[in-house]
């Protein structure tokens, strides 16, 4: 038996973690730990809810009591944590709740494992999930962000994210905690919250509302289908270095506006409209404060050292993104109203 906590697990890319973990793993306890925010949504996890080895603690990563308790309460012996403000934009309007979250949340389940622990290290493990963010920016030059480059966060999100990153790290170099962390690509998927470039669009496109480009959409972007993150991260877990960090991409880079076409030409396409016929929908909007000109990973260390590598052709995730939401417009309905948020307050109220 492992009794695994994973934080977030009711968000975006959590959630396919969760899901994996537990149809995969029937002899592990996974424990999905999120406070259900905004971007948390347990209908996200509808078919593995009744799962035997699935159990669910609404909480506060912050609330370091309260995380001690479900660490003994499970015997927790690994860690994936995944929980974690990731909107630029809401980091650029209340980076204090970006602070908050991503590092003191973040110290926070480092303490909570440091103490439970208690220095027996054998079959732990503390796997922290960052973003590509962290690193700052690429020139169109062909260079690719790589385990070594050097931090250079240029937003509020990516500064907490650093920051957090380098708090894991020094509990592997001060106390010995075995530590592992990942820096990512941008995920798209089933189940992303709407704020985000591709679901966003894709709803827009079938309500017929504007789709706003930051600049002129020249903004380069490498682009990982979720289900590959969750193949990465089930990996890296499992068979990663202590003490080692992987970067996790989808050798896939696009340009904003570019993967904006390519969007608009599949969703009117599922949707029954001519060809081009949401072109017009394109609005551009002045660019966001400290805007990022390219992320891009390279992967070839995960690759040459554990054999992982994309599954999907970028053109058949897109396909296969599309489809799930618009088949699924009741889950971004739901979302949109906001009505999934007063279920969880009425059901949690009184606990």
């Amino acid at each position: 038996m492992k009794n695994i906590l994973i934080t977030g697990g009711a968000g975006f890319i959590g959630s396919h973690v969760v899901r994996l973990f537990v149809n995969k793993y029937p002899n592990y306890r996974i424990v999905n730990l999120d406070k259900l925010t905004y971007a948390g949504n347990l209908a996200n996890l509808k078919d593995v809810e009744q799962a035997e080895n699935y159990h669910f603690e609404k909480c506060d990563i912050c609330d370091f009591d309260r995380i001690v308790e479900i660490f003994k309460k499970y015997d927790i012996d690994g860690v994936i944590h995944l929980a974690a403000e990731s909107h630029v934009d809401r980091s650029i309007k209340d980076p204090f709740t970006f602070a908050r979250t991503n590092v003191m949340g973040t110290l926070s389940l480092l303490q909570a494992a440091k103490l439970c622990w208690n220095g027996e290290w054998e079959g732990k493990r503390f796997y922290h999930i960052s973003t590509d963010e962290v690193y700052g920016a690429l020139e169109f030059d062909g260079t690719l962000f790589t385990e070594t480059t050097k931090y250079d966060p240029h937003s509020p999100y990516s500064a907490s994210k650093a920051s957090s990153d380098h708090f894991v790290r020094s509990f592997h170099d001060t106390y010995g905690m075995p530590t592992i962390v990942t820096n990512c690509s941008n995920n798209y998927g089933p189940y992303q919250f709407p704020e985000k470039l591709m679901p966003l669009f894709i709803n827009n496109i079938r309500n017929g509302k504007p789709l706003p480009v930051y600049g002129k959409g020249e903004n380069v972007r490498d682009w990982l289908y979720v289900e590959d993150h969750a193949r990465a991260i089930d990996l890296i877990f499992h068979k990663g270095e202590i003490a080692e960090t992987y970067n996790i991409g989808g050798f896939n880079e696009w340009r904003n506006i570019d993967l904006i076409r390519v969007l608009i030409k599949t969703v009117d396409r599922l949707l029954g409209n001519p060809e081009g016929a949401s072109e017009r929908l394109i609005t551009y909007v002045t660019d966001r404060a400290g805007h990022d000109l390219r992320y891009a990973i390279d992967s070839r260390k995960l690759k040459n050292e554990l054999g992982w590598e994309p599954s999907l052709q970028f053109e058949e995730g897109i396909e296969k993104t599309v489809k799930w939401y618009i088949d699924n417009q009741s889950w971004i309905d739901n979302i949109t109203s906001g009505e999934y948020e007063k279920y969880y307050e009425e059901m949690y109220a009184n606990r």
